[in-house]
């Protein structure tokens, strides 16, 4: 089993305070690399980026009308074996690139040694050939990617993860629970196995019940389907999906979360426990949604430890 050391940790997160900036706060440091997913991309428009914060130390980029989706690689000096594909939230309407992408690189990639990807998908659109199932597309090829590299980028191929954050953690939690090709294949990268080892699902979208449903991206995703309601919304849903092959959970969820309410997360690890699919559910009372690293208060900002202490907790893939 791979493990992190402690020491090592706590010292990246001594030396990041004393420079005057939290672990997560600080601006990115590590380089990125660009990895594009799909031989040709559409170039034509699309990919609006626009910047929201004013200060260039909390950058706060968001991307709509994706055409050209990309991983960002992030290398630790030192990795450990470890990786995460990195799906941000936005609705299904954007990507937020940083809030739940590269704020999580001190802690993650120069803390911990993980090598982290964040992914910039396509949202559900008809205009994209697979519809609703564009994201998964997407996350399915950058996972496959991922695998394909690994020994090049000193990864474990049996040590690669995803973390998703709202309409993210849908998109994560149906990597987790659809193994069936969500595209056409291209090469022979799609003869990879394309399910990721573990996933970590924080404050998810996950249930299209109403009551549980986010309502933007369930609109969303099914004005990009042309299957009938009922069943696309049973397809969309992976809490009906979870089973004996689904890989191990990390859930993470504020109770007073106003927008995605708690009650995806529940119902997600009740599938895991009717699956007998092992699930580490924390659920803290207040938090909000969308807090990510940077607006995680209180005990709640302990979450990233909690993350990292599961994953390295996690026994080798047999």
């Amino acid at each position: 089993m791979l493990r992190r050391s402690i020491r090592p940790l706590c010292c990246a997160l001594l030396m990041l305070a004393a420079s005057g900036l939290s672990a997560v706060q600080a601006a990115p440091v590590a380089r990125e690399q660009r990895i594009d997913l799909w031989p040709a991309a559409d170039a034509a428009g699309g990919d609006r980026v626009t910047e929201r914060s004013q200060d260039p130390a909390r950058p706060d980029r968001i991307v709509e009308d994706v055409r050209t989706p990309y991983l960002a690689m992030y290398a630790p000096a030192r990795p450990n074996g470890q990786a995460l594909l990195v799906v941000p939230g936005g609705g299904y309407a954007r990507v937020v690139l940083d809030k739940e992408g590269t704020a999580l690189i001190p802690a993650f990639v120069d803390a911990a040694g993980i090598t982290l990807f964040v992914l910039r998908y396509r949202l559900p659109d008809r205009r994209h050939a697979e519809g609703p199932d564009a994201p998964l597309a997407d996350a399915q090829r950058a996972l496959r990617i991922i695998r394909a590299r690994a020994g090049d980028d000193g990864i474990d191929p049996a040590r690669i993860g995803v973390m998703g954050f709202s309409a993210g953690g849908h998109v994560a939690a149906r990597l987790a629970t659809h193994p069936a090709p969500a595209y056409t294949p291209v090469d022979a990268i799609d003869r990879i196995d394309g399910r990721p080892d573990f996933a970590l699902l924080i404050y998810p979208v996950i249930s299209m019940r109403d009551g549980l449903a986010h309502a933007g991206s369930r609109d969303r995703l099914l004005a990009a389907s042309d299957a009938p309601a009922d069943l696309a919304l049973a397809r969309l849903s992976p809490e009906r999906h979870v089973d004996a092959r689904t890989p191990p959970l990390f859930l993470l969820h504020a109770q007073d979360d106003p927008t995605v309410p708690v009650g995806n997360a529940l119902a997600m690890h009740a599938a895991a426990l009717t699956a007998s699919v092992p699930a580490s559910l924390h659920v803290f009372p207040t938090g909000g949604h969308g807090f990510g690293v940077r607006d995680a208060h209180g005990p709640l900002a302990r979450w990233p430890h909690l993350a990292l202490d599961w994953i390295d907790s996690l026994p080798p893939r047999p």
